[in-house]
């Protein structure tokens, strides 16, 4: 409270001088300002906070039904929209991707999946359905003003089509692991990179299109890896510590007087480079190749042997002499290579020689027991083509010895029968039509050879007939053979000679006919019976080609059999008796012209 004013009583000392008296005016407070201020903000805070409630809810009345704010679909904005408004903005930005191939990456490799072919289709309502309803927290509602949210898209597809779709993706998708390797161009060494495998996995990439294949975007689909075993680091330390010394420089290979240089291109051809166990490279010699190059510029410091043959002079079998041989051994003397190969000098071998005794003696082939025919066959009416081809094999077998024991293969013993070792194209039997190879007319040679062992007693070690019967050969008692192109065997004629004593083959070639005798010492007497021919097939017509068509009135087909009959030739008792069964298919009816 105020203060009142102090004065003096009667009692003070009295002073010559009047002092008025000294007045104590005390300091009056202001307002209480504070409060005022509190009462203020109040008054404004709750006319804001009434404002804010005004517009909360007309903002919540006139969104009701709307896409919530902020809302994104696959990178389209939609928040706020009406719901027709928000799907015909996706449709209209979206729909476009819809009809485009979706570009898939699986590991290394990229392709593309047709979306119609894969069943992949967008479900629009329950896409907006994602969104939800208008949010009632007004702290969510204010910040969807300044944020975004992504609910995606929701995808549906015809499951079986989009598995279709993917299965057809591995043949771009799925490999093999590659293992890293050398190759040469020349004798240029160059790293090939290791690929590990992959395989891509179905149900996995069909979950993961679904969800992403609409996004406009590259889909990344799972795949299964198969590492490699040798790493790119393990290639290239084969490069350059065991690839490019080996071609660093010649090797010379010294023989008897004369030498042989193998060149850096001829070591490259020889070498190759498979994976070891310990996942380095490990560098392999093909000794065969550097055979082949250093072989013939040693070759005179060799002595060809020779088996002794049986030769047929003045009608009869007589022996020709063996000679033995002598020769570079290769093994041995290639032994060193594949460490010399590791230097850049001393690139030098000596080359081994080794005596090469005959296979067949002249002791031996008198020893043979080879006296007499014990089996013969005569086959005839060729054509001159294929006459030329009967007289090449003729020619290869004649004076051939099987001993005791063995199986003598047609196709083993003649080798490749193509251009390069003088036949010419002729006629053939192909998927039982009518045709031209090289080295056709062969077939009439194994049919005629066949029956001599036949006749001859001798074990049928393997053959097979035409598809359809000509009518020049026995029923069932005839063969075919047939090689590929790269002289590996595909029908074969072999015989066993299951006889104590040897086996030589003669042959006899003219112009109109070819004969095969097998000589030996003679054990049966041999009786052929033919079967009956039953289930009879009619020929069937078939168009010819529309060039150089030559029409034929065919043949039927039939079954038939033949019996072979084995006699002892002392006693004349029947040892065994062999049946054989075939089917023979009609000779289409060719046709010509439409």
């Amino acid at each position: 409270m105020p203060q009142e004013p102090v004065w003096p009583t009667a009692d003070a000392e009295q002073t010559d001088v009047f002092d008025p008296p000294t007045v104590v005016i005390p300091r009056v407070e202001p307002p209480h300002k504070p409060r005022r201020a509190l009462r203020r903000a109040g008054i404004i805070a709750g006319s804001v906070l009434g404002v804010l409630a005004a517009l909360y809810a007309v903002d919540l009345l006139v969104s009701q039904g709307n896409v919530p704010r902020g809302v994104t679909v696959a990178g389209v904005d939609v928040g706020g929209l009406k719901r027709a408004d928000a799907e015909e903005r996706l449709r209209s930005q979206i729909e476009p991707r819809l009809v485009k191939p979706v570009s898939v990456r699986a590991g290394d490799v990229s392709a593309t999946i047709d979306p119609a072919r894969a069943g992949l289709s967008l479900d629009w309502a329950s896409t907006l359905d994602q969104a939800g309803a208008q949010p009632t927290n007004p702290f969510t509602r204010l910040t969807s003003f300044f944020t975004t949210r992504e609910v995606g898209v929701v995808t549906r597809a015809d499951k079986p089509q989009l598995v279709n779709a993917l299965q057809n993706l591995r043949s771009q998708t799925d490999r093999a692991p590659a293992e890293g390797a050398i190759r040469f161009e020349g004798a240029t060494p160059v790293a090939v990179q290791p690929r590990a495998g992959q395989q891509l996995q179905i149900d996995d990439a069909a979950i993961t299109i679904l969800a992403n294949w609409a996004s406009g975007q590259p889909v990344t689909l799972p795949v299964h890896q198969t590492p490699v075993n040798v790493s790119a680091e393990a290639v290239q330390t084969a490069l350059t510590q065991l690839a490019q010394p080996a071609v660093s420089g010649p090797v010379v290979v010294h023989g008897d007087g004369v030498n042989a240089t193998l060149s850096p291109a001829a070591i490259a051809a020889a070498l190759r480079f498979e994976p070891a166990p310990d996942g380095t490279l490990a560098m392999k010699v093909d000794n065969a190749k550097i055979v082949q190059v250093a072989g013939p510029q040693l070759k005179t410091t060799e002595k060809q042997g020779k088996d002794a043959q049986i030769v047929f002079a003045g009608g009869r079998p007589t022996v020709d002499p063996s000679v033995d041989g002598r020769g570079v051994d290769w093994n041995p003397t290639l032994e060193p290579l594949p460490e010399l190969l590791k230097h850049s000098d001393r690139r030098e071998l000596t080359a081994k020689y080794v005596d090469m005794p005959a296979k067949v003696t002249t002791d031996q082939a008198d020893q043979l027991g080879i006296t007499e025919v014990i089996g013969e066959f005569t086959t005839g009416g060729f054509a001159a083509d294929s006459g030329v081809n009967i007289r090449m094999v003729a020619q290869k077998v004649n004076g051939a010895i099987v001993k005791p024991g063995e199986t003598f293969s047609l196709n083993g013993f003649t080798g490749p029968r193509g251009a390069a070792q003088g036949y010419v194209e002729a006629g053939v039997i192909e998927n039982g039509a009518p045709g031209r190879e090289v080295g056709g007319g062969i077939s009439q040679f194994a049919t005629t050879l066949y029956n001599a062992s036949y006749f001859a007693g001798l074990k049928d070690a393997g053959h097979r007939e035409h598809s359809y019967y000509i009518s020049r050969y026995p029923a069932a008692r005839e063969a075919t053979v047939f090689q590929n192109p790269d002289g590996s065997s595909v029908i074969d004629l072999k015989f066993t000679n299951d006889s104590p004593t040897g086996v030589a083959i003669q042959t006899i070639w003219t112009p109109s006919s070819i004969t095969v005798k097998l000589w030996g010492t003679k054990r049966y007497n041999v009786e052929s019976v033919p079967g009956e021919r039953t289930n009879p097939v009619d020929p069937q017509p078939k168009p010819g080609p529309p060039q150089n068509c030559h029409a034929s009135n065919g043949a039927p087909g039939f079954t038939t059999s033949n019996t072979r009959v084995l006699r002892d030739v002392a006693t004349g008792q029947v040892v065994r008796s062999d049946k054989r069964t075939v089917h023979y298919n009609p000779q289409p009816k060719i046709t010509c012209g439409g």
